[in-house]
């Protein structure tokens, strides 16, 4: 087998490196000037992979590896999330369990807030480096061609993945009860009470009535409602949030993840620690806490229209935003790249290689920019003679899109605390309300109401909510990209007014209807008995018992006593 052969079948069996779109190639000679604008030129263009390469470009499976991986993860989560809580809510005291699934749901931020700064890092990284020499790259991570070093979180998070399911297998089946660990009799009781209605219900037998059950409990039925509501705008909100930042501030993929985690996540840790030792302290019911979650929610809300008031302007392109002259154009009229100073380029109109002119002002390539000469290689490359940018002197550009300004940078600043204000307000709400799901259903039906609850999310919120969303978000796309293939690729820039009215006003609208059950909720439970308020005293109770039983112990102590004297005066 020839040397060229054997290359060309390795390619077929590993994975291609990344090839960004560019009207420098980088295998090409950087000292060339071929890809300006030369006055009567030929129109350049990349060069195209055999149609053999396209088609399975275009049938690769890879995503399958990526749905397994979700399915095995999710599986993952079960015995933590739903089969969790219910496990500490049923051998926990009552005042202690808001606490403890704190401590919970702040492991569960944790976790991503590590992740993030993870991903922040891995973002940075150039995704085929150590492979291609990242020097001769013509793009930072602020552009939105760049692909980080993905790969490199998973295999991170997979080794510690192993390493946390040890512990798991030493947790005991059941319990005794928080405060009853010291009392034979109670805990021989509940024992018993466990073994026989386990050999006298099995699941098969228990699913469907459960499920009957639960489904004729309206806080319960309400409360999934509202769940689903508030999870869709949460997932668009925190799965679009990193995009928004990049379209709207003009921050990096690694910058926008890295602000996230920072100002986002410690303040839910704080509200769901801070919530659950609120209702541990002054002993809050179920009819308070709907009330606390209620409100709180409502006023987080209500700061949230503040960040409509925090915009940027559409980052200006020429010929997409503005016109070359400067002045903003209607953004829905379409391209117009063409211009006089550029139409006897023959530039490529659909490659993305942004350029800045010394006028501030952004264009698509330094073609298009009528730039003629260029001086240095890679990210010092600089455009120079460039007749569409109109200074006095000898006008050039350089790489990337031009800086949005100081004003754009404190409209994030302000974003960026409004979004921490927000945060600590709702995870404080969030505890008092999953203790009303908690506690509006019976002990029995705990496992299986927690388990409904969360598949209810995942399916009516956790999957379609990215999917529309994302749908949305595309339809304001200015100009997309190109594949080598010559077929569509990502957006690389939106109307960032459109994707703001999108991205702030369908949560919104979202959240606006979850405020009907909700409140409905509230009219409900001021006449209904819970399920849960015979178990709020759940310790209480079982102390009573307790009490009463040393009673007894007492009684028959003292009525033993009492007949040991009369036998003695008899006997006398």
């Amino acid at each position: 087998m020839t040397l060229q052969n054997r290359r060309s079948s390795e390619r077929r069996w590993c994975a291609q490196r990344y090839e960004y779109e560019s009207t420098v190639s980088l295998s090409s000679n950087m000292s060339s000037n071929s890809f300006l604008c030369t006055e009567n030129g030929t129109e350049i263009s990349r060069p195209t992979q055999d149609p053999a390469a396209c088609v399975k470009e275009v049938k690769s499976f890879m995503w399958v590896y990526v749905l397994v991986g979700n399915i095995i993860r999710g599986m993952g989560e079960t015995p933590i999330m739903p089969l969790g809580i219910s496990y500490i809510e049923d051998f926990s005291k009552s005042e202690n369990s808001p606490l403890y699934i704190g401590v919970i749901e702040t492991g569960t931020i944790i976790g991503p807030l590590i992740g993030l700064l993870l991903a922040s890092f891995c973002a940075n990284i150039y995704v085929d480096t150590g492979s291609v020499n990242t020097d001769d790259l013509t793009i930072t991570p602020t552009d939105t061609r760049w692909v980080g070093a993905w790969w490199f979180g998973f295999l991170i998070c997979a080794g510690v993945n192993v390493l946390t399911a040890v512990p798991f297998f030493f947790l005991p089946k059941t319990l005794p009860k928080e405060g009853l660990e010291d009392n034979p009799d109670i805990i021989k009781e509940e024992k018993h009470r466990g073994e026989f209605k386990k050999e006298k219900q099995g699941i098969t037998k228990d699913f469907v009535p459960f499920m009957k059950s639960l489904s004729c409990n309206p806080i319960y039925m309400l409360f999934i409602l509202i769940s689903v509501l508030q999870f869709n705008a949460f997932v668009n909100m925190f799965s679009f949030m990193p995009k928004y930042l990049e379209q709207q501030y003009g921050k990096s993929t690694a910058e926008a993840i890295f602000l996230i985690g920072i100002y986002n996540l410690p303040p839910i840790c704080i509200g769901y620690i801070l919530g659950g030792l609120i209702m541990k302290k002054f002993k809050i019911t179920v009819k308070q806490a709907a009330h606390v979650a209620c409100w709180l929610s409502l006023l987080e809300y209500l700061l949230y229209f503040l960040s409509f008031l925090m915009t940027c302007k559409n980052s200006p392109v020429a010929g997409i935003t503005t016109s070359y002259e400067g002045i903003h154009q209607d953004v829905y009229v379409g391209n117009k790249v063409i211009a006089d100073c550029n139409k006897v380029c023959n530039c490529p109109t659909k490659i993305w290689d942004p350029v800045c002119g010394d006028n501030g002002l952004s264009y698509m390539s330094a073609c298009l920019a009528g730039c003629e000469t260029s001086v240095g290689t890679g990210l010092s490359m600089v455009f120079r003679n460039c007749s569409c940018i109109q200074t006095p002197g000898n006008a050039s550009a350089v790489l990337g899109l031009c800086y949005k300004g100081y004003d754009c940078s404190l409209m994030l600043q302000y974003f960026l605390i409004l979004s921490t204000v927000s945060s600590f307000i709702y995870s404080l709400a969030a505890i008092p309300g999953y203790m009303v799901l908690l506690r509006c259903i019976k002990a029995e039906e705990k496992s299986l109401g927690v388990g409904v609850h969360t598949f209810c999310t995942r399916i009516f919120a956790g999957i379609p909510a990215p999917i529309y969303f994302g749908a949305l978000v595309d339809s304001t796309c200015l100009h997309w990209g190109t594949l080598k293939c010559g077929k569509p690729g990502a957006c690389r820039i939106y109307d960032a007014t459109n994707f703001r009215h999108i991205y702030l006003g369908l949560p919104a609208g979202l959240r606006a209807v979850s405020y009907f059950p909700a409140f409905l909720t509230l009219i409900l439970l001021r006449k209904r008995h819970l399920p849960g308020e015979n178990d709020s005293a759940g310790t209480e109770l079982a102390d009573t018992k307790v009490i009463e039983k040393e009673n007894e112990c007492k009684d028959g102590h003292k009525n033993s006593k009492v007949l040991n004297d009369e036998e003695l005066k008899t006997k006398l």
